[in-house]
């Protein structure tokens, strides 16, 4: 997975450096959601056929492993659900990336910090206004 929970001493960097982008900062962000887009494309491969319906044929499957099977079904479609939503949002990231509107937030149009993209880099708001849509 492409996120990582920033830790709160993290979070005081994520508020300074609240500088435009340089063009070497924007190359390495763009590299990494490319990573990220391809790699979550992968799981989310993964994640297809784990999802398939479950077999519920009695004879072959006792109850307890029947119960198992859709449960794992469940938890499959859960992170099915999930990466698909970080998978658009990372190929909303590239398309700002291309529009040449990435690094700013959507919200207040402020630049959002290098740091903070590092850690998050689909983020489409600045601390701030993630902070307050929370």
């Amino acid at each position: 997975m492409c996120w990582i929970a920033p830790s709160l001493q993290y979070v005081s960097i994520l508020q300074m450096n609240d500088s435009a982008l340089t063009n070497k900062q924007l190359d390495t962000l763009h590299r990494l959601l490319g990573q990220c887009r391809d790699s979550l494309k992968t799981q989310l491969v993964q994640f297809e056929s784990a999802a398939e319906p479950v077999t519920l044929d009695q004879q072959s499957v006792g109850r307890v492993s029947r119960v198992d099977a859709i449960q794992q079904q469940q938890m499959a479609i859960a992170n099915k659900t999930q990466t698909a939503q970080q998978l658009h949002r990372t190929e909303c990231a590239l398309q700002r990336v291309e529009d040449g509107i990435y690094g700013d937030c959507l919200h207040c149009g402020e630049p959002i910090a290098f740091t903070r993209l590092e850690v998050q880099p689909e983020a489409s708001l600045c601390l701030a206004c993630q902070s307050v849509s929370e």
